[in-house]
């Protein structure tokens, strides 16, 4: 059992999902950072025991998110530094793991491991964040937080939107899919394995947004993804 799972219940996890309160004065990072990192490792672990799955690496659209080294950072605390830098809200996760799990729809040859989780994580919370909120950071911003360069985020980004064939939107019902989903898997205290993917085909829509004040990430991870 997930230790961070004690301390969570289905109800505080539902709360903070659909919270939009003002994270600058939040201390202590969202619920869903636990839970989407353990989705993952085991998604990971579960991808890398197979030998027989591998990213289709002749797609380069594909191939461009395959780091030639794996960075030495847990996934929880991977999230819990774009958490403290970027200040994205809860929903904001929520939104990229859909994104997450609509990419490997949509991408038969696309499967989530360590060597490219990191790059897949950074890119698809910026563009949820995007997507989501009305003020958030420049990619060049994110891409410091993310220790990878503008330009490479940048392409990543494009990347990722033909990938996703631009179908970003989230419909309430299908947020509600989803954080369902999560809150089973706190009720199972991290073992409830997610194995079907949920069918979700939205059309994309457009939100503005403006950039706020710029906070320089300290320790920055240069050129490790």
């Amino acid at each position: 059992m997930n230790s961070n799972f004690t301390t969570m219940s289905p109800r505080t996890l539902r709360s903070d999902l659909y919270s939009f309160t003002n994270q600058e004065k939040r201390t202590a990072p969202p619920l869903v950072i636990s839970v989407l990192a353990s989705l993952l490792d085991r998604t990971i672990s579960r991808n890398e025991r197979d030998i027989a799955i591998k990213c289709d690496l002749k797609d380069e659209r594909i191939a461009a998110f395959e780091s030639c080294k794996v960075l030495d950072m847990s996934l929880q605390a991977f999230l819990e530094r774009v958490f403290r830098y970027a200040r994205v809200t809860p929903p904001v996760y929520l939104v990229a793991y859909v994104y997450m799990d609509r990419l490997c729809q949509f991408n038969q040859g696309l499967q989530i491991v360590s060597t490219n989780v990191h790059r897949l994580l950074v890119t698809s919370i910026m563009v949820a964040s995007k997507f989501v909120e009305d003020l958030n950071y420049c990619n060049s911003y994110f891409a410091k937080v993310g220790g990878l360069s503008t330009e490479e985020l940048n392409s990543l980004e494009l990347n990722f939107l033909f990938l996703m064939g631009f179908r970003l939107n989230v419909s309430p019902s299908v947020f509600e899919s989803y954080c369902s989903h999560l809150e089973r898997e706190v009720s199972f205290g991290g073992g409830y394995q997610i194995e079907r993917c949920l069918r979700n085909y939205m059309c994309g829509v457009e939100i503005e947004s403006k950039e706020p004040e710029r906070r320089e990430p300290k320790n920055q991870l240069t050129r490790v993804l």
